[in-house]
């Protein structure tokens, strides 16, 4: 799919940035449920776009990851008879549409509030509704296991001081017969055929292993399509944990690693030796290291290790960012 499918100003929006619809954000539900990252693709998409292109970017990538996520849950078996949970916690019920009869109508929320608490614990809190990416999700994902297009629209939001996060999600034309300003200019940016034939070639064309998000055999590594983030709790275990590049196949699209250092205190001894031996295991796989959040006693040591990472960044939530971008810019120029 290419810009001339997916247009208007959101559309444009994410192109500035390098996200297309073919990135690893737009494919992995994993995004949307890390807080560390989320609360960064808010911050960097409203500072470079303004509030509200960054809303409407958010709505495209999250309606792309829930209908992702829909379009596995279908091919896998579910036949709409059945309660199934997506990977983004949400309550709803289904209730009739008494504009236009027969139509989609379903209230609810999301009880985890992933988004806005993402957004208030790195930008604070706002005026308006936050969780764009969530309300694209949902529309994805009710669009594509009611077969059906629903754009779902916050109503209510936690990060503006509400006490839950609380969205009405109804079928398009329904929208439209309603007349709502607001849900009329989302649909001019969510065009839904385009973005189902995407997710439908792209799903037919997607290895088994990369329809899903992992953890490794240790639950604080994740990975993300082609990024991975690497707690360094334990030396031993995070060489371990680059080894799964050569010899897991789901970690086989590994290009970034994050070295989260949080918590830890590199020596001039052990500790360094082992980033070194972590970055050398990685150089050897291609694969670039971006050390992320380390301390003011650690920082001189880490300045001093060779081969030297990719880069260095004092907050997590960036480094993921950048290894996203890094990630996707590696597969642009291939």
């Amino acid at each position: 799919m290419t810009d001339s499918n997916v247009t208007g100003r959101g559309a444009r929006a994410l192109a500035a940035l390098g996200f297309d619809p073919n990135s690893v954000l737009a494919r992995e539900p994993g995004v949307l449920l890390d807080p560390h990252f989320l609360g960064a693709m808010h911050a960097e998409l409203e500072a470079e776009l303004g509030s509200e292109d960054a809303a409407k970017a958010l709505m495209q990538v999250g309606l792309i990851q829930g209908l992702h996520d829909a379009w596995r849950a279908v091919a896998d078996g579910f036949d709409g008879n059945e309660v199934l949970q997506p990977p983004l916690a949400i309550r709803f019920r289904t209730l009739p549409d008494e504009k236009l009869p027969g139509a989609i109508e379903v209230v609810g929320s999301w009880p985890e509030r992933i988004e806005a608490g993402a957004r208030l614990s790195l930008i604070g809190p706002c005026r308006h509704t936050a969780c764009h990416l969530s309300a694209g999700y949902t529309s994805g994902w009710l669009s594509g296991t009611l077969d059906a297009n629903i754009l779902a629209i916050e109503t209510v939001c936690s990060a503006s001081g509400e006490e839950a996060c609380r969205f009405v999600a109804r079928e398009a034309d329904a929208w439209r017969m309603d007349g709502d300003a607001h849900a009329l200019a989302l649909l001019d940016e969510l065009p839904f055929d385009a973005i189902r034939e995407f997710v439908r070639d792209q799903s037919d064309e997607a290895p088994e292993s990369s329809r899903t998000t992992i953890d490794s055999a240790t639950p604080v590594v994740h990975i993300w399509d082609s990024v991975m983030v690497i707690p360094f709790t334990d030396g031993d275990e995070s060489l371990r944990a680059v080894e799964l590049i050569g010899q897991d196949a789901a970690a086989r699209n590994v290009t970034v690693i994050v070295v989260d250092l949080d918590g830890a205190v590199i020596d001039e001894a052990y500790g360094a030796l082992t980033l070194e031996q972590i970055i050398g295991a990685a150089d050897a796989r291609g694969v670039e290291v971006i050390l992320a959040a380390p301390s003011s006693l650690s920082e001189p040591v880490v300045a001093e290790i060779e081969p030297q990472p990719l880069m260095i960044h004092k907050d997590l939530a960036l480094a993921i960012a950048a290894a996203f971008q890094v990630a996707d810019a590696q597969r642009t120029l291939v």
